[in-house]
Order: C-alpha cells, then structure tokens, then sequence
C-alpha cells in the first residue's frame, strides 16, 4: 500500500515537449516517491496560455507513459485553479499585504531583477495593475537534499515580487505554493534553476500557515556551452524509440549506479531498478550533458 507520508509530484509545463532534462526531472521525482512507497501526483502548471504549446499537454503525458511512469490520481491542471488563487490575492490585497503596480520593464531594467518599492505607497487601483506582495527584511534559509544549506535575503535579494501580472496571469511563485499545500505534497524533487525561488515560497507557505516541504533540487543537465536543456533552447525531445536508453542515461545522470545488464530490459524493469536501488544521497549537485553521457 502507498504511503500517504510521502507525498511527490511531477509538475511540467505545457509550453513544449519533453526532452532529456525533462525525463531527468520525472524519474527523480518518480523514484524519490517510490522508493518509500510514496504517492507520485501529476500537475500540468498551464498558468501562462501565451506559452503554451499546441498539443504539449497530450504529448507530455503520452511520452510519460511510453516511458512507464504511473502517477497516482487524476491529473490536475493550474488552469482551472484560478478561483482559489484569486481568493488569496483578494485577502492579501484587502489586508494591505499587497498591493498594485504599474512600473513597466523598461522602468526597472536599471534594478537587476530588485524591485525598489516604486508602487509600495502609492495606493494605485488594482484593475490593470500587477499586484505585489510586500516582503520582510528578514533571511529565509533551508537544508536541501543535494544542494545543502541556501538562504536569500527577501528584501535585499529580491524585493516585493509580483503574485498576479498586469495581464490578470497569476504568478508561478503564488500557485505553487496553494497548489503543493492543497495536494499535500510533503516532498518537492526539482531541477535547481528554482532553488533562489524557494525562499519567496517559503515566505508565502508562512503568511498561509502551511507546513514547509523537503526540497530536493536536482543538477541542471547542460549543453557545452553552458545553456541548459529545455523548451527555450530547442532541446530534442523525448524520442519514442530509444527508451531504455534513455532512462539509463537519466539513472546515470543522476548518480545511480546503474550497469549494462540493463541495457536490454524493458522500462518497467530499469524504473523497478531504480526504485529498489534509489540513493538520493549519489545525486551530484551539478552535471553537464557531456557528464551524463559519459556515465
């Protein structure tokens, strides 16, 4: 029986295919779950339909399953969360915990990404605004799994942060958020181009009184030059013919000692592979393409 102790998801975005960096991010997630018998959710995080991809949602969990993954319940999508997320932003507004924004990019390009608090005190209406949170001057830290101790200073780092665009979008960092507590996600496996997103997420998990997930964020898997796979660089996406190959090569890339008596198995036999042999302690903090092929 699956244990409701553990619970982990799996949260993609539509705006393109799967590729290889995807299916490293899937079977990290899939096999922290399932080594202790936990609950593996599916999430498709449709928030932004300006990105998103004709056709991506069936692809990616078409390619899922081709690739053996099993998820546990009925898949939930973003897009039909709204309500709950408008709630919440309605409540911060109300309470003076947000407030409307109306600074354009070209006004904060000379910031570096460090909102300065334009619109703080200026009361503006909210309709046709961005609407930000106010944050602490206070240093939000946690222990990830593979990355080890990170801390980020809200206001210094990053300022009031926008939780609902000026296009009525709700933001990333807001939704996750609402959305992991209301699965009851108690573990977050992910790739660590979001860990500086996670002390923000920590800040909302405490204005909501959630309780905090174990984080664990997985090495960026990257091209020579640096970039990392994904939808923005055109990366290949998952081929249908070349799966056990593949799933091998995210096992490797994952630090898993996986060896070539596998390489013949079917991918129900290499996922039970990796699940009876799943050692979150072997993931590298960082790898490169070259790296995971050369595994």
């Amino acid at each position: 029986m699956k244990s409701p102790s553990y619970i982990g998801r799996f949260a993609p975005t539509p705006s393109g295919y799967l590729h290889f960096g995807s299916l490293v991010a899937a079977l990290a997630s899939y096999l922290d779950a399932r080594s202790v018998n936990g609950l593996w959710l599916m999430r498709m995080e449709d928030l932004d339909p300006t990105r998103e991809v004709a056709g991506a949602q069936a692809a990616i969990l078409h390619a899922l399953e081709h690739y053996g993954f099993e998820w546990d319940g009925e898949l939930i999508k973003q897009s039909q969360r709204h309500d709950a997320y408008e709630q919440i932003v309605q409540r911060w507004f109300s309470h003076g915990l947000a407030y409307a924004c109306t600074c354009s990019r070209k006004q904060l390009e000379d910031f570096q990404g460090i909102y300065p608090g334009l619109c703080r005190n200026l009361g503006h209406d909210p309709d046709s605004a961005a609407i930000r949170i106010r944050v602490p001057e206070l240093e939000y830290r946690f222990e990830d799994r593979v990355q080890g101790l990170y801390s980020q200073h809200l206001g210094r780092d990053v300022g009031d942060f926008v939780i609902r665009r000026r296009d009525g979008l709700y933001a990333y960092q807001l939704a996750v958020v609402i959305d992991d507590a209301w699965q009851g996600v108690t573990d977050i496996v992910r790739g660590a181009d979001l860990l500086d997103s996670t002390p923000r997420q920590l800040y909302l998990q405490e204005l909501l009184g959630f309780p905090q997930p174990r984080y664990l964020h997985l090495p960026l898997i990257t091209q020579p030059d640096g970039n990392k796979l994904g939808k923005s660089y055109r990366s290949p996406p998952l081929p249908a013919d070349q799966v056990t190959p593949l799933l091998l090569r995210a096992l490797r890339a994952l630090g898993q000692k996986a060896g070539d008596e596998l390489s013949y198995a079917s991918s129900r036999e290499v996922l039970d592979w990796g699940i009876r042999h799943w050692d979150a302690t072997l993931v590298p903090r960082t790898r490169s393409l070259a790296e995971a092929e050369l595994s």
